[in-house]
């Protein structure tokens, strides 16, 4: 007889994941289907050079994973999690042989950075002492707030641009370029409004709780989800792809952890048909270009701050940056990338065989653009590490058609599922009062295409279980 489920959620990255948790910890008995070999969505590890030489596929630095107020309530050190965290987060070099280097302490930081420490230590550190209701409040649907004052000091700093910001708080090159990288991972133009916003949030959370990364790979975040579920009565099941809702056992409760147009291809003419319509006007953002390397030893950094930092910023100066990110927005690849380098295995040495190393780059490139960037990426690496092309053993390329046939969600390249400009950052993936719930009865939509966005957090799954219980 095929067991009843109670809920069957689509897919499980870790928003997918943290849907079924939610739900199991409310005594409902689910289903996790998952298509591939291994669940995890972006939060995959393989060996994808050479033997031994262990590479996160997407994600690999984690401060929303360590700081996302639902991960941090469950037992998963239990279940073999382990956060490896480097002496410094995040550093940005600089053309002279210098790096601005973001420290756990915000005066570390600020002293840093000379005649802008001053200023960098009165926009952060009022930020970072109300972190703990910051996190709370940003990574949930739009709603009254709970702590309205803290949100509001730090929403009149949020809408403005990040260019606008960096200049206007900093005078030196290194602190504006410092806010400058940390705001080019939203993947929008720096010049728009309320580009700030994530820079602010990932400053203050590498204050406030580190870049960490797990040990032995991101597949470990996964491992850890999936063992907590299964402890829970959960049930997963792998290689089982879903091309529509037909393919699922009954349930009262279907969530998707799955893009815009996944849940147009799953549901097909069971949604209505302006529903559909909304969703065939979802917009998707720029696509990363990466690349994974298996190196000889460290990369050969100029500047000694960027050997302590988990995470690397290329691109120079802010005026650069704003240069490079504004291209892949308008359809062009940057001559001069912005380049996002993680350096895993020198704070973990289970990646990669002793005495070697393993490190990953990427930069955005327009939507489902087939420019090869090797060579841009690399002369950027090499920039800041002259010597770093001897040191590579073996490199392995995703382009955005390969990120997107790597994980569906991913549309054109574009890791976070949709664009996360103002307009679309809490309408995502249509305009409504429960961006979760779906015109048919009992489906949802719980992936990173819904509020709060991209990162691995899980708080996409945990608020769309909550609407599901609730509606239940």
């Amino acid at each position: 007889m095929t067991r009843r489920y109670d809920a069957v959620v689509v897919g499980s990255g870790p928003n997918g994941l943290a849907a079924a948790i939610t739900l199991a910890q409310a005594g409902r008995r689910v289903l996790v289907r998952e298509g591939a070999a291994t669940i995890g969505g972006g939060t995959r590890t393989a060996e994808l050079t050479l033997t031994g030489f262990r590479h996160d596929v997407c994600s690999t630095a984690h401060p929303l994973g360590v700081g996302s107020p639902f991960f941090r309530t469950l037992p998963l050190a239990e279940h073999g999690l382990e956060w490896v965290h480097a002496p410094a987060p995040l550093a940005h070099p600089l053309d002279d042989g210098t790096a601005a280097v973001l420290e756990r302490s915000v005066n570390a930081t600020a002293a840093g950075l000379g005649a802008d420490g001053a200023a960098y230590r009165r926009l952060f550190a009022p930020l970072v002492q109300d972190w703990d209701v910051l996190v709370d409040g940003l990574l949930r649907p739009l709603a009254v707030p709970r702590h309205p004052l803290a949100l509001a000091r730090f929403g009149l700093l949020a809408l403005r641009s990040a260019q606008g910001l960096a200049a206007g708080h900093f005078h030196d090159p290194a602190a504006r370029a410092l806010f400058a990288g940390m705001a080019a991972h939203g993947v929008v133009p720096l010049n728009q409004i309320a580009t700030a916003a994530v820079g602010l949030v990932l400053a203050l959370a590498s204050h406030a709780v580190g870049m960490p990364v797990a040990r032995g790979g991101s597949q470990a975040i996964a491992a850890a989800l999936g063992s907590y579920l299964e402890s829970l009565g959960g049930t997963i099941e792998t290689r089982t792809p879903v091309r529509t809702l037909a393919d699922l056992p009954a349930a009262d409760l279907i969530l998707c952890d799955t893009s815009p147009r996944g849940l147009l291809r799953l549901a097909g003419d069971r949604l209505p048909t302006g529903y559909r319509r909304q969703l065939g006007r979802f917009r998707y953002g720029p696509a990363a270009f990466k690349l994974d390397f298996a190196l000889d030893g460290p990369i050969p950094w100029r500047a000694a701050g960027c050997r302590r930092a988990a995470v690397v910023h290329l691109g120079g100066s802010l005026a650069e940056i704003v240069t490079a990110e504004h291209a892949p927005w308008h359809g062009q690849a940057a001559a001069q990338p912005y380049v996002i380098v993680v350096q895993a295995s020198l704070f973990d040495e289970t990646r990669a065989p002793a005495g070697r190393h393993t490190g990953w780059a990427y930069c955005h490139v327009p939507n489902g653009a087939t420019t090869d960037m090797t060579a841009r990426i690399e002369a950027q690496i090499e920039r800041f590490a002259p010597g770093f092309r001897d040191r590579i053993l073996a490199r392995h390329v995703s382009t955005p058609a390969q990120m997107a046939a790597y994980n569906p969600n991913y549309v054109g390249g574009d890791i976070n599922s949709g664009a996360q400009d103002l307009r679309q950052l809490f309408t995502r993936p249509v305009p409504r009062l429960d961006p979760y719930a779906t015109p048919v009865r009992g489906l949802y939509l719980c992936s990173s295409s819904t509020p709060p966005g991209g990162g691995v957090h899980g708080m996409c799954g945990y608020w769309a279980a909550q609407s599901a219980l609730r509606s239940r």
